[in-house]
């Protein structure tokens, strides 16, 4: 009897947070940003914010962000020049940045960073990964050292980077780790089988890192991955979209800090998005070709003519 009873309690106790958490996860899609602002955002002054790809695109736009909210920067590109440009124009804030010349796409040269990093400023609290590139050529086109240099950047980076600074955050159990994927990350799409492969990977490898973090009871350290659709920073251009209007980068970053400031782990940009991901659950795969199909999806890379190789957050 007395087992039945704690079976009852511990579905009862299930059931209960599964519910909350549908009704947290419901209000906070639909709070205006403007009380979010005012009763979730947490307080990053003087937060010590890593951001890959920091030279250009989203990346850029982000370190203009976090500028203004107090930040201390650190800022990773394979663009010197670029960087040196961003670090300009936050500076007028008032507030520290600092920027490293990495390539992405080497392991070595990413831990070397990171030592140099943490001998500066001792930890880092906001680890975002967001540099990536991007070939836009269908895979038999696609050489294998732009297939390789894809996932090293596109996905194998966020394992060192994160390797380099977790440990850290666990000792204080206080971080967060941010993923710019993408929806390509989400759904396969013609003419982008390395680039989907590879965000893909970062979409999984932050589901993971969610649930492991969860395990060991490490509460203060969060993690949000973002999947956006096509954004107009210069990394997609010619890509044609038939009935999706292309995204603006800067209400898009507007979208990724206010996720980050929340704690939102998972945010798919634009909201109609989530219909369409919740839908393949239990759509049969042709009927989900038919629609891309009749949507254009798989036409949406014949004009590309994005800038190849350029390491800029989609």
């Amino acid at each position: 009897m007395t087992d039945v009873v704690n079976g009852l309690r511990f579905a009862f106790i299930g059931l209960f947070q599964i519910i909350f958490a549908w009704v947290q996860a419901i209000l906070l899609s639909i709070c205006p940003r403007f009380l979010r602002k005012q009763f979730l955002y947490k307080n990053v002054t003087g937060k010590v914010v890593l951001i890959t790809g920091g030279a250009s695109g989203l990346g850029r736009l982000m370190a203009d962000r976090f500028a203004r909210l107090n930040c201390k920067l650190v800022l990773w590109d394979v663009n010197e020049a670029g960087l040196e440009e961003v670090v300009k124009e936050v500076r007028v804030y008032g507030v520290s940045c600092k920027a490293y010349a990495v390539d992405l796409s080497s392991r070595e040269l990413i831990y070397a960073a990171a030592e140099k990093v943490k001998a500066a400023h001792g930890h880092v609290d906001i680890l975002v990964n967001n540099a990536g590139i991007v070939t836009g050529k269908k895979f038999l086109d696609c050489s294998d050292s732009m297939i390789e240099k894809t996932m090293d950047v596109n996905a194998n980076a966020h394992f060192w980077t994160v390797k380099a600074f977790l440990p850290d955050m666990m000792k204080r159990n206080s971080g967060h780790i941010v993923s710019i994927a993408s929806s390509a990350g989400l759904f396969g799409v013609a003419g982008l089988a390395d680039y989907c492969a590879s965000k893909f990977a970062a979409v999984g490898f932050m589901e993971s890192m969610r649930a492991e973090l969860a395990a060991m009871g490490l509460t203060g350290i969060h993690t949000t991955v973002v999947c956006p659709y096509f954004i107009n920073t210069g990394m997609f251009d010619g890509v044609r979209s038939k009935f999706m209007p292309i995204l603006d980068p800067n209400e898009t970053v507007d979208r990724i800090v206010d996720a980050v400031l929340c704690n939102q782990a998972f945010l798919i940009i634009p909201r109609s998005l989530y219909l369409t991901y919740a839908m393949r659950g239990f759509m049969p795969v042709k009927v989900g070709a038919i629609l891309a199909d009749f949507l254009g999806v798989n036409e949406s890379m014949t004009g590309f003519q994005g800038r190849l190789g350029q390491k800029k957050g989609d």
